[in-house]
């Protein structure tokens, strides 16, 4: 117990000094925990700790990264992205391996051993790539979508590589693998299970068409029912669990019939994406997701065999630079043919010019095989380590050599997307909230509509309005629910306190949205006010004027002339609240603050014979 806690808090230590120093020299956070695991591996040497194995566990933040990544798209979203997929996805995995494949066999290397190094670095790195483009703000961008169209089919072909590596092995490296299986069978046992084993080929088909139909309808069918379930409780970590439960139980049924995990999470991350619970799964499971890919971001640089680094410094760098370069000159002329301009083009080729995560599986996989020998894949393994530690690197020159230099353009393109970025988040699905939302909707906005009331969402379903589960005043929730793009926040919460908590939250946060604010009664609207919001609605003021001009009208007056009197009572009102506005208390009771009835008297008195005076002339008008 005291090892595991003295382990934790170690690697905790190591993250909350190195990443925000990191972040505050613009380094980016993927290079600070990278940095971080660096420092600390001679201490992790002392304390004599398997740094693989803490690394396969970290891997469960690359899994749930891409299970939130998939919430964010839909089965159509997916399908626009097929030509990248296939042309630019599938084109760069096959041209890199067979550079790769040809630069080893001019190094000697047999083919075999060449073409399954090539696969094993065509590969680049899911979680580095799209946290850093998240955290810049690239993720939506063309080079964004287009080099996440890349890691996304360099997933898809992770499964046929794992078929295919094995045809490669070589005779010289097969008997000396089976001795050393031999050997570790004889002495140790294997903790690891496949439902693989043991099956024909059409049978091992079978059961892996039939674990991918189990995610697809398991997330059509049976999860929506289980959180609304779970949702009646009312209990915040009770859904945290059953997202997580759901999660890791997609990852066990990849990794059971030997399917990458992380493209089975993504797939039900696809599945889910029009599901009502999309934000609060994705504010659930964000602080696991950012937890876990910081642990395994610092397994990657603690992993790093400073030894054979040291004596083959210049050479390894050299393969590492070479892949590089090699990496982005592919990327660059796919990025041509495909009509990625501009800033885009580099973005996806600096970005995906590292060697991935999976390329450590890779690795071992091929090893296990008889494909390569040990000592290849030492180095191979440096190689992909030092070439995620550059890649931040490569980042900030793409930032701040190459960026600047497409200023104009991402001005056009910025100016181009306005309309569809125009997002609108709607807090609250009551009468108002739902009333507000069908009006948007019919006069072609799309909004984002979010109500913690498991009833509410329900009763509207069958209706066709898009609802999410989740409570609004959650900052993590509406961060998910994407208020960093929003242009408008529309607050219909029917809780006061609630309402006010989150317009302080906003409008502290968030300054330069605009938000509209359903306020309760006069002294809500104070509140309001003094809370930083300006646009202001009192729910039932406008009903009120209403019957007011219907009063009128049911007394003789003209329905024009008690149009007239409603909009002159409408100024002063509004004119009133803002005169006196300042002298308001949060907290505080109209009554018991002198300074504000004082402040209110004063204004009636001066104003109110100017009122009434203008409104007699409108009725006299109306009279004669």
């Amino acid at each position: 117990m005291t090892d595991a806690l003295l382990l934790t808090f170690v690697f905790l230590v190591a993250g909350v000094i190195s990443v925000p120093i990191a972040s505050r020299l613009g380094l980016g956070s993927v290079l600070g925990y990278l940095l971080a695991g660096v420092i600390i591996s001679p201490l992790l040497a002392i304390l004599s700790v398997d740094i693989h194995s803490i690394q396969h566990f970290a891997e469960l933040g690359v899994v749930l990264m891409l299970f939130i990544v998939g919430l964010e798209l839909n089965p159509k979203k997916l399908w626009d992205l097929k030509s990248k997929l296939i042309g630019l996805g599938g084109g760069q995995v096959a041209l890199t391996a067979l550079c790769v494949m040809g630069l080893g066999v001019l190094l000697d290397q047999e083919w075999r051993t060449s073409l399954a190094i090539g696969l094993v670095l065509a590969l680049s790195s899911t979680a580095i790539v799209i946290q850093t483009l998240t955290e810049k703000g690239l993720m939506k961008s063309d080079g964004g979508q287009s080099s996440f169209a890349v890691l996304l089919a360099q997933d898809i072909v992770v499964i046929p590589m794992l078929a295919f590596i094995p045809l490669l092995a070589t005779p010289e490296l097969i008997d000396a693998v089976s001795h050393t299986a031999k050997a570790l069978h004889d002495t140790t046992s294997t903790d690891n299970v496949s439902l693989l084993s043991g099956l024909e080929a059409w049978q091992t088909t079978l059961v892996t068409f039939g674990a991918i139909a189990i995610v697809v309808l398991g997330g059509s069918f049976l999860v929506t029912p289980i959180f609304r379930f779970i949702a009646v409780a009312e209990l915040r970590e009770l859904f945290t669990a059953a997202a997580l439960m759901f999660v890791i139980g997609t990852t066990l049924l990849m990794s059971l019939v030997g399917l990458s995990p992380a493209l089975g999470t993504f797939l039900a991350g696809v599945v889910l994406a029009n599901s009502p619970y999309r934000h609060e799964l994705e504010s659930d499971i964000a602080p696991f997701k950012g937890l876990l890919l910081g642990l395994f971001f610092m397994t990657v640089g603690a992993g790093i065999n400073f030894t054979l680094l040291f004596h083959h410094f210049f050479s390894i760098l050299g393969l590492t630079v070479g892949l590089i370069l090699v990496k982005a000159t592919t990327l660059l002329l796919l990025g041509w043919f495909f009509n990625i301009r501009g800033s885009n083009k580099w973005l996806l080729a600096l970005g995906l010019a590292q060697a991935g995560e999976f390329g450590f599986v890779l690795v071992s996989f091929t090893v296990s095989n008889a494909v390569i020998s040990q000592d290849v894949a030492d180095t191979l393994l440096l190689v992909v380590a030092l070439s995620m530690l550059l890649t931040p690197a490569l980042f900030i020159i793409y930032d701040r050599i190459i960026a600047p230099r497409y200023a104009t353009d991402h001005a056009a393109e910025s100016f181009d997307e306005l309309p569809d970025d125009n997002k609108i988040i709607i807090a609250g699905s009551g009468r108002m909230g739902s009333t507000i939302d069908n009006v948007l909707r019919l006069a072609g906005f799309h909004s984002t509509v979010i109500d913690f009331s498991i009833k509410r969402l329900r009763a509207l379903q069958p209706f066709g309005v898009k609802n999410y589960f989740g409570d609004a005043t959650r900052p993590d929730l509406l961060e998910a629910a994407g208020i960093d793009e929003a242009s408008l926040l529309i607050i219909a919460i029917d809780n006061p306190e609630q309402v006010t908590k989150l317009v302080k939250y906003v409008c502290s946060n968030y300054p330069d949205l605009h938000v509209i604010a359903r306020a309760f009664d006069n002294n809500h609207v104070y509140d309001l006010w003094a809370s930083g919001c300006r646009d202001i609605i009192r729910e039932n003021y406008d009903s009120s004027l209403r019957m007011g001009r219907s009063a009128f009208e049911a007394l003789g007056i003209s329905h024009n002339k008690a149009e007239q009197m409603i909009d002159v009572f409408n100024q002063h009102d509004k004119v009133s609240m803002v005169e006196v506005a300042d002298a308001h208390q949060i907290g505080v009771p109209f009554h018991e603050n002198k300074v504000f009835i004082d402040r209110l008297s004063k204004y009636l008195e001066e104003k109110n014979p100017q009122l009434k005076d203008a409104m007699k002339r409108i009725k006299d008008q109306a009279e004669d």
